[in-house]
């Protein structure tokens, strides 16, 4: 470890407001090149969210009734699935990271998907056999 990152390691633990309150601040200077790359970074952040935001919702009010509802969902979750991961990459910083560390959290995650998306699947499957069933037809009949 650098010397910094051990002079620094005492705001880790414990009060981690330290860490948010300008201790750690790298730029003193707010006219400095790199704090002005900084702000503007932000603020290509805020308009490419907005932007997405934006189409999301014109899209919502304006267009969703115009187009079929697959190409409607599908583009309404692409939006937002593209929105979520610049999110997670950007302030959850996981596009600092190594490859192998943003595997290891993704495909846990897709996993996850799809389990939920099989659940909903195996679920409708059962309630439909259900209520088609002719045993079901049968007892309510006889209940009757």
């Amino acid at each position: 470890m650098s010397h910094h990152n051990d002079s620094i390691q005492h705001l880790y633990e414990g009060d981690q407001s330290k860490l948010y309150s300008g201790v750690l601040a790298h730029h003193t200077d707010i006219n400095s090149p790199e704090s002005k790359a900084q702000v503007k970074k932000i603020w290509n952040i805020f308009w490419f969210l907005l932007v997405i935001t934006v189409l999301e919702v014109v899209m919502g009010m304006k267009f969703s009734h115009l187009m079929p509802r697959g190409i409607a969902n599908f583009l309404f979750l692409a939006l937002t699935l593209v929105k979520a991961g610049y999110i997670v990459k950007v302030f959850m910083h996981l596009g600092d990271e190594f490859k192998g560390f943003i595997i290891t959290v993704l495909i846990p995650l897709v996993l996850f998907v799809w389990f939920i998306i099989a659940f909903l699947a195996d679920g409708g499957f059962w309630l439909r056999m259900n209520e088609e069933s002719p045993a079901r037809h049968t007892i309510e009949h006889v209940a009757k």
